[in-house]
């Protein structure tokens, strides 16, 4: 348990408004050498009244308690009046109510080392900034409470102890009349003033060419942008001028909320063009920016606005504690940023998972055929991997040659129209995501189980098309290389290195978890890479680049663009997918971690290598069916941790929320009891 910082008492914070003996210098009272003085007054004035952060009645008690001791000593008021009068002039107040809790640049990176500043590094006091004083003086979420707990009574209180009886105040108990005739309060200014730097913000960002080209038509014909600052100066003028009416201030404050909704209208165009186009992470940043303004410059209004100004004032405090918790949250700003950029993978990898799941017996044995052609490309790749290990490379180029053979031998199954099951479940998992939005009535939950059921049938015949033909094929390739070279093609010890790694109480089951998490991932780069593909319009420059087409001509540059469009989802799965299988053990061995993968594909074939070396005798061995035994599992891991983490990001994207989750459990117990074969054969005939 961290320490408290200890907080001076009610009497140290009295003494140290008692003005100085003559030969002492007045520090409070000095504008630079009392800055810092009187910053640090203030950060243990409201230290103390935080007190333990465990009430909020007691913190008000406390601030009415020292109001009350600075009331009863005409002296300390004057004083504690003098010095809030030099803190105002000292201090820039815009930079707290116009940028706090914004991006200094609307980037996320830049954002993301700006909070990371901002949770690792100390502030100083001695600062003009409000902004960051307020960081320092409300740091914690029990100041909103207090904050917004401040009654009618109290803030009267407050601000008749902070300013002087002759001078109009931002929080004043003056009539309305009485703040006519003594015109616009620093308060008032100060608001209008923000509100003008944030309407700026707001223009920049919507003049900015990346996201004006990407609103609608219709946005950038009404140019909404373009008199915003023109509604801020015209509230500027209601407000400052003597002769004004509460009806043109009213009229003046609803043509401002007008042209604010229509600029977030306008920005909120650019989500239909993501919808066609793709994602921009740093866009979304962006836009998010923009729309926390908009909400800015309308809570400034309201409390420019408010027939109680002490009352908004302090909850407008209150909410910038609030956006202080958010600023400083590096969940927060992930969370809300990337939220857009799943949702758009997981969609495309919906529509890629489609094609995984069999419905009919016709598509049931299609699936059979692509995986066991699957299963016959990989036996090579299972024999060439003992070559690149027998050749004794490096850690990192072994697992880079490795990765290598993987990767090629997935993209040329790819590139036959053939499968490797457990490269499906993270792209069929959003596929499934997408039938939950639909859930309602009990024919719809039904529909769903029907759903899962045809997903296990078709994931149970990839894995079993992969494992029935590799084996066999291995055997066989194994046996030629063998009468072709005549020598094995791998030793005798390897052999039973091949079966001891694989034994069903080592860590095989736990490296097949973390190649599942490995497929996974891959999924994830596949929707990336296709959303950036889309995004940035590769296709089109593919067909139209004068360059391009002068080099492969007009109709290769268009077949190029379209086969890239079609397959650059696959490609890169298959590529990244290949390389974290090869890398991830050299790098995990490079820090002492000791992982490897456990693919069942690649385990079967290596299984089959070793009965190859080791001849009939091995069925003697109980290696051998300890190995066989985690063959299974290793397939239902790798399928299962993929599938259930693309699944929790597809629900997650969607916004899939009260799922009655027990009926459709129950919905699947019971088709479980009642019909267990149809999770693993098809139905005799097409529903």
């Amino acid at each position: 348990m961290t320490k408290r910082r200890p907080t001076p008492d009610l009497a140290a914070l009295l003494a140290a408004l008692e003005p100085p003996a003559p030969p002492q210098p007045d520090t409070l009272l000095q504008p630079q050498a009392g800055l810092v003085a009187r910053h640090l007054w203030l950060l243990g004035l409201l230290a103390w009244v935080r007190g333990a952060q465990d009430s909020v009645p007691a913190a008000l008690d406390r601030l009415g308690l020292f109001i009350d001791a600075v009331q009863a000593r005409p002296p300390l008021r004057a004083r504690l009046q003098a010095c809030w009068a030099l803190l105002l002039e000292t201090v820039d107040v815009t930079t707290l109510l116009a940028d706090f809790g914004f991006a200094p640049r609307t980037a996320l990176l830049s954002e993301l080392g700006a909070r990371l500043r901002e949770r690792l590094l100390p502030h100083s006091p001695e600062t003009i900034d409000a902004a960051e004083l307020f960081a320092l003086a409300l740091p914690g979420p029990f100041d909103a409470q207090w904050l917004q707990a401040l009654e009618v009574d109290l803030l009267a209180r407050l601000q008749a102890l902070l300013t002087p009886i002759t001078e109009a105040t931002p929080e004043g108990a003056q009539t309305e009349s009485a703040q006519d005739a003594a015109g616009p309060t620093l308060w008032q200014r100060t608001l209008l003033d923000a509100m003008t730097y944030c309407a700026g913000q707001i223009l920049a960002t919507g003049f900015a060419p990346e996201l004006r080209l990407r609103m609608s038509a219709q946005a950038r014909a009404d140019q909404p942008f373009h008199a915003l600052i023109r509604e801020v100066e015209s509230l500027r003028v209601e407000v400052l001028h003597p002769l004004r009416t509460p009806e043109r201030l009213q009229a003046t404050a609803q043509q401002l909320r007008a042209r604010l909704e229509a600029c977030r209208a306008a920005a909120a165009t650019v989500y239909a063009h993501f919808e066609d186009e793709g994602i921009s992470v740093g866009l979304v940043f962006r836009l998010r920016q923009l729309r926390e303004r908009i909400v800015r410059v309308r809570a400034l209004l309201d409390c420019l606005l408010a027939p109680q100004p002490a009352q908004a004032a302090a909850r407008l405090l209150a909410q910038l504690v609030q956006v202080q918790q958010q600023r400083r949250s590096l969940r927060a700003l992930f969370a809300t940023n990337a939220s857009l950029l799943s949702a758009r993978i997981a969609e495309r990898s919906a529509e890629t998972g489609e094609h995984y799941i069999t419905r009919t017996p016709h598509e049931y044995r299609a699936m059979l055929r692509m995986a066991a052609g699957g299963g016959a490309l990989m036996a090579p790749t299972t024999l060439l991997k003992f070559g690149i290990y027998a050749l004794a490379l490096s850690p990192f180029w072994g697992g880079f040659w490795a990765g290598m053979n993987y990767a090629l031998s997935f993209v040329l199954i790819q590139l036959l129209h053939c499968t490797v099951a457990t490269k499906q479940p993270a792209m069929t998992a959003p596929a499934m995501a997408a039938k939950l939005d639909e859930l309602g009535a009990g024919e719809a939950v039904e529909s769903f189980v029907d759903e899962v059921t045809h997903l296990v049938r078709s994931q149970v015949a990839a894995v079993l098309g992969n494992v029935l033909v590799v084996f066999p094929a291995v055997l066989a390739l194994a046996a030629l290389l063998a009468w072709v070279t005549g020598a094995p093609v791998i030793s005798t010890a390897q052999a039973k290195h091949v079966l001891e790694s694989l034994h069903l109480l080592g860590p095989s089951l736990g490296f097949a978890a973390l190649t599942g998490v490995l497929l996974f991932a891959s999924s994830i780069v596949a929707g990336w890479a296709e959303n950036a593909f889309v995004l940035y319009r590769l296709d089109s420059a593919l067909r139209f680049h004068p360059g391009i087409t002068a080099r492969l001509g007009a109709a290769r540059a268009a077949r190029w663009a379209q086969f890239l469009r079609h397959n650059v989802s696959g490609l890169a799965a298959n590529v990244s997918l290949g390389f974290m299988l090869g890398l991830v053990p050299a790098l995990a061995g490079f820090f002492g971690l000791g992982l490897d993968v456990r693919h069942v594909t690649l385990s079967t074939g290596q299984v089959a290598a070793a009965c190859a070396a080791l001849g009939w005798q091995v069925v003697q061995h109980s290696a051998l069916w300890w190995a066989v035994a985690t063959l299974p599992l290793i397939g239902a891991l790798n399928v299962g941790v993929s599938f259930y983490l693309a699944f929790r990001v597809a629900l997650r994207a969607r916004n899939v929320t009260g799922v009655e989750r027990a009926r459709v459990y129950a919905a699947l117990r019971a088709r479980w009891r009642r019909a267990p074969l149809s999770f693993f054969l098809p139905p005799r005939s097409a529903a």
